[in-house]
């Protein structure tokens, strides 16, 4: 099955080019059945990743431009006035997919943004009374330009904590963006592209992710990570428990990506960064806040792997 998965990978890499760790990161994410947001600049090929993976594992894939006049309804759906038969009927909205992509989703405001926090939490949805279970496998992919940004209105921590992971694209590399430049249109290249997996054989993928062993001296320094964080003078507040369940998962994908059946160090120190840089706020009292990054590797650099 991991051959599948490197062909995977080499069909995204055709598509978005150069960003091989990048690309990882968001199948490790949807393997670990977590949700992934990429922020980013516009035009740096967020919305072109989404519509890959969607395509590339053969799941059904609907899009919704979060725009600031978007309704919950507007994601969710509607029940809609049936005259031949005299009732209502109800209209699914897009949400009821395998992978939804909220394309700037930091567009909409807070009352549309907060429509997707059952669908992503609980896989379900509750609408005029009635509880509506949503398609398996079901993921959010979250596109976000960067907040300071015209017409942006930041995520809440409560919704940004429902992503497994963020991860950022950024510019490619001079070698890449010739290829970009010499290539072929990417929606020419996304239209070529095959499904490499079965919906019923993605569901047995994770459930090989989730059986990777993680032995009881990781999970002491998976905790030694999470009390570093919430003892440190450095962040606003630690990292929750659903951030260490999101480490796990997290890492036992990125093993299990890498063909291993046990999660190493190395594997939590590799998808640290994307799992809580977008969780791990720097306290206020810094005279020179640290980024993202540096938040992650001044962790890495004060727990020691036991």
């Amino acid at each position: 099955m991991t051959q599948l998965l490197d062909q995977v990978i080499d069909q995204l890499g055709q598509v978005i080019l150069g960003k091989q760790h990048q690309l990882r990161l968001a199948l490790a994410c949807l393997l670990a059945r977590g949700h992934l947001l990429i922020e980013d600049l516009p035009g740096v090929g967020k919305t072109t990743l989404a519509h890959a993976l969607a395509t590339v594992l053969g799941l059904h894939y609907q899009r919704i431009q979060f725009t600031s006049d978007l309704l919950p309804a507007d994601i969710l759906g509607v029940s809609i006035y049936d005259r031949d038969s005299g009732s209502f009927r109800f209209h699914p909205g897009p949400v009821f997919s395998n992978i939804v992509l909220a394309d700037e989703i930091n567009r909409a405001t807070p009352k549309a943004q907060s429509a997707l926090l059952e669908a992503m939490e609980e896989h379900q949805v509750s609408i005029e009374g009635e509880t509506r279970p949503l398609p398996q496998p079901f993921f959010v992919i979250a596109t976000q330009n960067p907040a300071h940004q015209v017409g942006t209105f930041p995520l809440p921590e409560s919704q940004l904590d429902r992503f497994l992971m963020s991860i950022e694209l950024g510019y490619p590399d001079n070698s890449a963006e010739r290829q970009l430049l010499q290539g072929a249109d990417r929606r020419k290249l996304l239209a070529g592209i095959e499904p490499v997996l079965s919906t019923a054989q993605l569901q047995e993928l994770q459930a090989q992710v989730n059986a990777v062993h993680a032995a009881d001296a990781l999970l002491d320094y998976l905790q030694a990570l999470l009390d570093y964080s919430r003892q440190s003078p450095h962040y606003q507040h630690g990292l929750s428990p659903r951030a260490g369940l999101a480490l796990l998962h997290g890492a036992k994908a990125w093993s299990f990506l890498h063909d291993r059946d046990m999660v190493l160090p190395e594997d939590l120190q590799a998808v640290l960064p994307a799992v809580i840089g977008h969780r791990l706020q720097a306290s206020n009292d810094q005279s020179e806040p640290l980024s993202s990054g540096e938040r992650v590797q001044r962790m890495i650099a004060s727990v020691p792997v036991t």
